[in-house]
């Protein structure tokens, strides 16, 4: 854990006891002693800083101090919902690389009983999002959608300006791509791409094509490629 997060209710003024997995971590990992400072966050809230008040075997408490709103990502992800098992191994990375919205979509090439899957019930994205968050040491919780019926879903859903589609043979590099200062949406498909009608769909809507290597990758590398990438891009932009 590279920072302990918490849920805004379970503070009493600014303490928070904690008796869980997390103080488990705390006492046998961090090791720390009363009067330590450990990173620490409200899920979808502040980043803080707090003080070891007391340890015990089974407990710590622990006083929230030194509160600071982080800035929301600006990247959201339209991506094609993969197989239940990909899509548990990638959640997690997708909450730690920072996505705002992330839309679960179906396509011609997703098969329909993936929608069937325990990984989409609400309580289980939460669990899996929060260990990323707690991996990379936000508290931004992506905002989770997800979309059965694709067409109608792109045809009212206002996107940013940069909208950027991932397709196999795009002629520009999602390398090289120029983007102006704000927020992105970037849209991944399916094993073997988005078919021809949705390409144009996408097209229409001013979405960019866009490869991201020569090689042909697998839907769950490809995806955190393009997010590492993108995010990356975003960030220089907002330097500039």
């Amino acid at each position: 854990m590279n920072r302990i997060l918490y849920k805004k209710t379970e503070l009493a003024h600014d303490q928070l006891l904690l008796t869980d997995a997390r103080a488990t971590h705390i006492l046998q990992v961090l090791k720390p002693v009363v009067g330590d400072r450990l990173r620490t966050g409200e899920i979808d809230g502040p980043l803080s800083e707090a003080e070891v008040l007391k340890l015990d075997p089974q407990k710590v408490i622990l006083k929230i101090t030194d509160l600071e709103m982080p800035a929301r990502p600006t990247l959201d992800l339209l991506l094609a919902l993969p197989r239940p098992k990909v899509l548990k191994r990638l959640l997690p990375q997708i909450a730690a690389m920072g996505v705002d919205h992330l839309y679960l979509c179906n396509a011609e090439r997703v098969e329909k009983y993936y929608f069937d899957t325990h990984v989409l019930e609400p309580g289980f994205l939460h669990k899996v999002l929060v260990e990323g968050l707690t991996q990379s040491g936000d508290t931004c919780l992506p905002e989770v959608e997800v979309v059965r019926h694709l067409p109608s879903f792109l045809d009212k859903t206002p996107f940013p300006e940069n909208r950027w589609l991932l397709h196999p043979g795009a002629a520009e590099s999602l390398l090289n791509v120029e983007m102006v200062q704000g927020r992105s949406v970037l849209a991944i498909g399916p094993e073997g791409g988005w078919r021809e009608r949705e390409l144009n769909q996408f097209e229409m809507l001013h979405f960019q094509p866009l490869s991201l290597f020569d090689k042909i990758l697998r839907s769950d590398t490809a995806c955190i490629a393009a997010l590492g990438l993108a995010a990356a891009k975003g960030e220089a932009c907002g330097r500039a």
